[in-house]
């Protein structure tokens, strides 16, 4: 990953005073340059986060439109997003000092070439990635630490004290974050619900973006495969061995295109008749589109293994695509309604 540009903004709602950065930061040191790195990273691939569209009329799109074709600098850009945030923020009845975090910077480049466009070809083999324009509120948090000082008769004296402007390390996820891709301006980001002057918004998508709110892609595999289960289970057949071929199914089709057709998944879980047809019926109720995206990274992620949990305790985690497999493992039901599972061809156990 390359940083090209980072800035740091401070609202501090205790003391009433925002400082707005004019310089950005200085990338030559390692703990800044580690810091800003993690945050980028953790936000390019948020699990939960949410996809949006601009509006024909945002402002913001035009904006940054105007900032990758060199138009606008980075510096004035970060202050201006600064300063709407700043307002918002402050409209709230009891508002966490925030720091704001700008960056632009690009990711690794795409090693399979032959999948790529021309200039994504090329861009690939000038060692540039896609490019991105992020944002995250970094919300302080208080924590103690020591502090030195001198006693009343003169010693050296340590005591503890109370730090109210603690940063979120970089290994945690952020709450409130938008990333955007130069070429296509597909938005990605995470926020959550405030209320400004008296009035319930979103302040990331509907205030400073202006952009649609799409279901993550976390969101739409946790539905589908919610609803293969209770079809599943209304239907008496095996939940777990119709949820792992729905996770060894989704695995599959993604590598080729991060789309997914919820109803020809269906067709692959379910060989028997009425099955299908109540999953696809669940499928409307719950107004799902034909054509889902799911990115590869949710796949890999989420969809890659399979664990279920016993009502004796037990847990089990197995790749996907040996749910199905009787060769690995098996599940059979006996007559009392009690259901076994029976591990094949293991070679050696490891203790973890």
């Amino acid at each position: 990953m390359k940083i090209n540009h980072a800035i740091l903004h401070v609202f501090d709602f205790v003391s009433c005073v925002n400082v707005y950065a004019q310089e950005e930061l200085d990338l030559s040191s390692k703990n800044a340059k580690r810091y800003v790195m993690g945050h980028a990273k953790k936000a390019l691939n948020n699990l939960d986060s949410k996809r949006g569209s601009f509006a024909d009329d945002s402002l913001f799109a035009e904006e940054l439109r105007g900032y990758f074709r060199g138009e606008r600098d980075f510096v004035g850009l970060s202050t201006q997003i600064a300063e709407f945030i700043a307002g918002e923020l402050g409209r709230m009845e009891k508002t966490p000092s925030t720091d704001l975090l700008v960056v632009d910077f690009e990711d690794e480049p795409e090693t399979v070439v032959t999948e790529l466009t021309e200039e994504e070809a090329a861009a690939a083999y000038e060692g540039r990635g896609k490019r991105y324009f992020a944002f995250m509120l970094l919300e302080s948090r208080q924590a103690y630490m020591h502090e030195i000082g001198q006693g009343e008769s003169g010693g050296t004296c340590v005591d503890v004290a109370r730090h109210h402007a603690i940063l979120p390390n970089p290994s945690q996820k952020v709450q409130s974050f938008a990333v955007v891709e130069s070429r296509t301006l597909a938005v990605s980001f995470c926020d959550k619900a405030r209320t400004i002057a008296g009035e319930e918004r979103w302040l990331i998508p509907d205030g400073l973006l202006q952009c649609s709110m799409e279901a993550s892609s976390k969101e739409v595999f946790d539905t589908v495969a919610r609803i293969v289960e209770e079809v599943a289970e209304e239907y008496g057949a095996n939940s777990a061995v119709a949820v792992s071929k729905a996770k060894a199914y989704v695995s599959e089709a993604v590598e080729e295109s991060e789309e997914l057709a919820p109803w020809e998944l269906g067709e692959e879980v379910f060989d028997d008749g009425p099955l299908q047809k109540r999953f696809e019926e669940a499928l409307a109720e719950e107004a799902l589109p034909e054509r889902l995206v799911v990115e590869k990274t949710v796949a890999k992620r989420v969809a890659k293994h399979h664990k279920i949990r016993t009502d004796t305790g037990i847990e089990v985690t197995f790749p996907a695509e040996l749910g199905e497999n009787p060769e690995f493992i098996e599940f059979a039901s006996a007559p009392n309604g009690l259901i076994s599972i029976q591990l094949k061809n293991i070679g050696s156990i490891e203790n973890r």
